[in-house]
């Protein structure tokens, strides 16, 4: 935390009456003074830091009843909510409740049988209760309202696109390729759109949810629904009661036309909620479930603590995926079929969101200041599941990408402590410090204290603090507790400073005197960043035939010199055996014998492929390729092939037998790939052939993309040719081979294709789009316009940026286009029109990351 060097100083003087035994008989003279505030002049420097607390409780809620209709044509919620809530410690006659958007009906009690005063300001509803209540006494209100959603200033993050809380998805059945759904997403502070609650993560309760429905519809929440009542005006009422209390941000509502599969784990019910033509797939859908649940309870020596685990894959999604207590959503991307599936799991996904159910819903951030208590140990639960499931090297590989990404961000967007108090926007929260650094700081702990108290630690602080909410200090306190360690320094470091260190290291050996030299500097910035880290590092020494030694030491200093007696040759050496350290390690002195040693011997996934980009290009770089064409991980195997010599025609043969017979289907299209490039007479014939006979679909559209730069007529043979689904599948490829014709008829397909495909999948065909009908002419191209019009106003983010990309395409466009044809006037207003588009976009744009980006074109 940053101190301040002078402070306002608020002095507040109260003199009183004053007595004591040995001064009975003195004459006191009492007089009561003005407060005084002295505040010294600081020439407008001084800055107050700011300090996001966890909310104050007065009061506790206890459990929520909510009766909701859904009205589908004004997209409204009518309810009545039953709240209940108990002083925390101080007496209490009046409450406030957050509800953001609503019409206030009535407010009564079920205390005093009487309707209550109360102030509403279109945010919060401030209640007085008509009597006081004391500790442990319960207050109970009833409030009939309606919600409206859509009627609120929007806004959002990257993470969590829009705030609406609510959402009604096609609610007229207007949109052929888009099913009529409800669904809810109340995280951070969004649920109060939709009922009256206290919405801050520190509350947690009990719920009871009656959703009346259309008899057609599935509904979901929380919990278990207790029962399903047809009424008698073609509705239906589901009752879902949740007897464990949750924080009202996991709150969850969803109703539509799903398919239900349904499995069991300890007698829980486990259902999968997925639309009817993915039914048959539902279980690879949410891979491992079962599964899933059996590893986490038990290396956390907890059991899944709820009364069934519930998945549901929703349209239009505003996030990835939400650890809804029991009632998980998820985006439609995670939605394939079982030729999807291939090589291209959700596993992680999945894991992330079941982890939350011990990490974030069990126990719970106290404020999204310690949101990392939530989502590192959710990050981190997609390494411990690779490492579980497919290995060391998925899960390496795993973490050297999360790192990266943790490194990127910090670079272009900026650093700041783990456990943040002091952000902008509880959104901003959402980055790749809470996510990514949250789950390898996690990593650097259980590597510096051992698997055994690691997982006990975890189990202590969750049998501690389960069921309440929670800031850091509780997680240091449990792995203390467990290890006896002082563990202030370690989370001081990681937790409540930013940042990360950056390592110069060189080596050198001393043969004749015995010793092996390494000699670390940390070079990170010591005005932003710790100048000096603390850092257990395990020194690795190779000798020339692989074998390994590990020194372990510790670095205290900017600059430190370790000497490390030695009996033998060494080939290479690492700073930090697994690279386990968050640090960036720069080795500028290591030469490439010692980085082609490396790549040979080493079996940490960054090391291995950092030295192998190290000596890229020289001749060891090629020699090594048969070597890692030949690894059992597929990642080695993909690198190993583009460095084969495409000169050598046994090489060549390698790449073909690789397409057709490498168990790994990203393998099979990177070979493909890579004899693209070659002079292999036989590429169309070999790609053909794997159009005909290939499951997986990353060979099959880069098979495509080989016929199509050869002959796109035979490429669009090949394309009807195709079911629709798979078309559908291979949209990305299919609108690059349509936009690769000119042809003005295959416009009207792209726009089909937009429309029906989700903008997880289906990004890029917006460029195809646009490269195609700017081939056109003026009034082609305006066609376009007016399709690309309504999207600028999409529910979705990133549909709203790729219609405001494509129409910045046309605008650079249209102008030669019209000159040419002698239409400088028409191109004019075009222009305009096109501008007012575009400015419109950004004007109404509330997330302010996307109002930055579309600002660029």
């Amino acid at each position: 935390m940053m101190r301040l060097t002078c402070a306002v100083a608020l002095i507040s003087i109260l003199m009183a009456s004053c007595r004591t035994s040995k001064m009975a008989t003195a004459s006191i003279d009492e007089r009561m003074l003005d407060t005084l505030t002295v505040t010294p002049d600081t020439g407008g420097t001084l800055r107050v830091p700011v300090y996001r607390a966890a909310a104050t409780k007065k009061v506790d809620l206890h459990h929520t009843q909510l009766k909701l209709l859904f009205d589908w044509d004004d997209q409204a919620v009518h309810g009545e909510a039953i709240v209940q809530m108990k002083p925390v410690f101080y007496p209490q006659d009046s409450v406030i409740l957050d509800a953001v958007g609503f019409d206030i009906y009535s407010v009564t009690s079920m205390n005093v049988k009487d309707t209550l005063d109360y102030t509403y300001d279109g945010s919060k509803l401030s209640i007085a209760l008509g009597k006081t209540y004391k500790k442990g006494q319960t207050i109970t209100t009833i409030i009939n309202y309606s919600a409206f959603p859509n009627a609120n200033e929007l806004g959002g993050s990257g993470a969590i696109t829009s705030n609406k809380g609510l959402f009604f998805i096609d609610p007229l059945d207007t949109d052929p390729d888009k099913p009529s759904q409800i669904w809810t997403q109340g995280e951070t502070e969004h649920n109060s759109r939709w009922f009256p609650t206290i919405d801050k993560p520190n509350q947690r309760c009990t719920q009871d949810m009656m959703l009346i429905v259309d008899t057609s519809y599935v509904t979901l929440s929380n919990g278990i629904m207790t029962s399903s009542v047809v009424n008698n005006n073609g509705t239906r009422t589901d009752r879902w009661v949740m007897s464990e209390p949750h924080a009202p941000y996991l709150f969850m509502v969803a109703v539509g036309d799903f398919a239900v599969v349904s499995e069991t784990w300890k007698d829980k019910p486990v259902d999968y909620y997925v639309e009817h033509d993915y039914e048959p797939y539902a279980k690879e859908i949410f891979n491992h479930t079962p599964e899933m649940l059996t590893f986490f309870s038990e290396i956390l020596d907890y059991e899944y603590p709820w009364q069934k685990y519930a998945q549901i894959v929703t349209r239009d999604y505003v996030s990835g995926a939400m650890e809804n207590t029991t009632a998980v959503i998820f985006g439609e991307f995670v939605q394939k079929t079982d030729r999807q599936l291939i090589d291209n799991h959700n596993d992680l996904i999945v894991a992330h969101e079941m982890f939350h159910h011990w990490f974030g819903d069990l126990v719970t951030c106290e404020s999204w200041s310690n949101l990392t208590l939530n989502e590192g140990f959710a990050n981190y639960s997609e390494y411990l599941w690779l490492e579980h499931k497919y290995g060391q090297d998925h899960a390496e590989e795993h973490r050297h990408n999360e790192r990266d990404n943790y490194f990127s961000s910090a670079a272009m967007q900026g650093m700041h402590p783990l456990i943040h108090y002091s952000y902008d926007d509880k959104e901003d929260m959402f980055d790749a410090h809470s996510y990514n650094k949250g789950g390898l700081v996690l990593h650097m702990l259980r590597d510096y204290i051992g698997d055994e108290a690691f997982f006990a630690s975890l189990n202590k602080y969750l049998v501690d603090n389960a069921y309440t909410a929670v800031e850091v200090d509780e997680l240091r306190l449990a792995f203390e507790d467990v290890t006896g360690m002082d563990l202030q320094w370690f989370f001081d470091q990681w937790y409540l400073t930013q940042g990360h260190p950056v390592l110069d290291v060189s080596y050198g050996a001393n043969e004749d005197l015995g010793y092996y030299s390494v000699v670390v500097s940390q070079t990170q910035d010591e005005e932003t960043v710790l100048p000096v880290f603390r850092l257990p590092l395990d020194l690795a020494l190779y000798e020339e035939d692989g074998t390994k030694h590990i020194y372990e030491v510790e670095m205290t200093q900017r600059d430190q010199l370790f000497l490390l007696r030695v009996d033998y040759p060494v080939a290479f050496a690492t700073v930090d055996d697994d690279y386990t350290v968050l640090a960036e390690i720069n080795e500028p002195e290591k030469t490439t014998d010692e980085y082609a040693s490396q790549v040979k011997y080493d079996d940490n996934y960054t090391y291995r492929t950092t030295a192998y980009q190290a000596i890229e290009g020289t001749a060891p770089y090629y020699d090594l390729a048969d070597m890692l064409v030949q690894d059992d991980f597929e990642t080695y195997r993909m690198m190993g092939l583009e460095a084969l010599d495409l000169n050598d025609k046994s090489n060549v043969a390698t790449l073909a037998k690789m397409v057709t017979d490498d168990p790994h289907s990203y393998v099979r299209a990177a070979a493909l790939s890579q004899l693209g490039e070659a002079d292999y007479d036989q590429i169309t014939t070999l790609a053909q052939k794997v159009i005909d006979k290939e499951q997986a679909y990353p060979p099959l559209e880069e098979a495509l993309m080989l016929i199509s730069e050869d002959d796109n007529i035979k490429a669009l043979a090949t394309v009807k040719a195709m079911t629709a689904a798979d078309r559908k599948i291979m949209a990305t490829t299919v609108g690059q081979v349509y936009g690769a014709t000119g042809d003005a008829d295959y416009i009207d397909d792209l726009e089909s294709m937009i429309k029906g495909t989700s903008i997880y999948e289906g990004y890029p065909l917006y460029a195809s789009y646009t490269d195609l009908v700017t081939q056109q002419d003026a009034e082609t191209v305006m066609q376009a316009v007016k399709f690309l019009e309504p999207l600028v106003g999409s529910d979705q983010l990133y549909v709203r940026y790729a219609a405001v990309e494509s129409l910045a395409k046309i605008r650079d466009h249209i102008r030669p286009i019209s000159e040419a044809a002698g239409e400088e006037e028409a191109a004019s207003n075009y222009i305009t029109q096109i501008e007012g588009l575009i400015k419109s976009a950004i004007a109404n744009e509330t997330n302010q990351g996307m109002k930055r980006a579309m600002a660029n074109f």
